[in-house]
């Protein structure tokens, strides 16, 4: 159905991330022998196996040891390699806080930190694989950028850049095949949000792997009732591009903000914190995993349980357009 669905929107089936990711990383360190990849009994999970079997000597294995992780690659970054730390999100982004804290962020080393399989791509693995918490998390420390790239094409550009970085980066990767969204003149700049979907009537921002269904749920309120929404990946959300968040606002349309995260210090907080303090009153919803331990379930089970679905994203829509009728002539 969801392949069906794929074809009938004119969208490209692409990759999961996390192989865009390794395919990338592969390319960039046949060119820079400074390149090294970090892995805590990783190799597989994060699609470093190609990687480790090219590149023996560009590749370390520190095993089921996140903090050592972090250490590791942020003394390799101190020493002047390109250090990429990969690790499931869930624990890279619990487990070794302290390290991401004080060995990469304080002390400015540029360590990009990736974190595998992450939001609920762990699915029936429950609440301990489940990162719910990283944008929260390492959205209170202070030098580092958070992106979450939402298709094989922001993934393939956050790779590129994060290379070059001099500063420490934290990229959110999920397990699922992405489909290339439909955008015009394509770009990618770390804090810049990118329109993949022009419309009027209201707005949903999204980052990683919701911006699909917001994207498709979009599409079905034009189709059905002629409701032109547009939609936002938003995947940089350290830092947030406030000069476009504040061009959406401007027209006092309803936003939604969608985030494959607790609803608690994400993505939806980030945006209206921002608007709020600006003095702008649009109607604003958030959509998350709420404050609870998550439902068992395929990460497209526990989307649908909690509403971040087409159909539960294109319902939001229509009460949140009913509710605030003035918005949609």
């Amino acid at each position: 159905m969801e392949l069906d669905k794929i074809k009938e929107e004119n969208l490209i089936m692409g990759e999961p991330n996390q192989v865009v990711f390794s395919e990338i990383l592969q390319e960039l360190a046949a060119a820079d022998s400074s390149i090294i990849a970090v892995t805590s009994d990783s190799r597989g999970s994060g699609k470093l196996v190609p990687f480790g079997e090219k590149y023996p000597n560009q590749i370390v294995e520190v095993g089921i040891a996140e903090q050592n992780l972090v250490g590791v690659a942020a003394g390799l970054a101190a020493a002047g390699k390109k250090a990429f730390a990969v690790s499931p999100a869930c624990f890279l982004s619990a487990r070794a806080l302290e390290q991401i804290k004080n060995d990469v962020a304080y002390s400015d080393n540029p360590v990009i930190l990736v974190g595998i399989s992450a939001g609920v791509s762990y699915g029936a693995l429950g609440t301990t694989h489940h990162s719910l918490h990283d944008y929260a998390a390492l959205r209170a420390i202070n030098n580092i950028v958070i992106v979450a790239p939402a298709d094989n094409f922001e993934t393939e550009q956050a790779v590129r850049l994060s290379a070059q970085s001099v500063k420490p980066i934290y990229m959110r990767l999920g397990k699922k095949a992405m489909p290339f969204l439909n955008v015009d003149n394509e770009t990618f700049e770390f804090g810049k949000g990118r329109v993949v979907r022009k419309g009027k009537d209201l707005t949903f921002i999204a980052s990683g792997e919701t911006v699909y269904p917001a994207w498709l749920a979009a599409k079905k309120l034009e189709d059905d009732k002629g409701i032109h929404a547009t939609v936002v990946s938003m995947h940089t959300i350290k830092p947030l591009d406030t000069h476009l968040l504040q061009n959406l606002a401007a027209g006092g349309q309803p936003i939604i903000t969608v985030e494959e995260h607790m609803v608690n210090g994400g993505l939806g907080e980030a945006c209206a914190s921002h608007l709020f303090q600006k003095g702008y009153n649009n109607p604003f919803r958030i959509v998350g995993i709420p404050d609870e331990y998550t439902v068992t379930g395929s990460q497209m089970e526990i989307f649908q349980h909690y509403g971040i679905s087409e159909e539960g994203l294109y319902n939001l829509g229509l009460e949140i357009l009913t509710q605030n009728p003035s918005m949609h002539g």
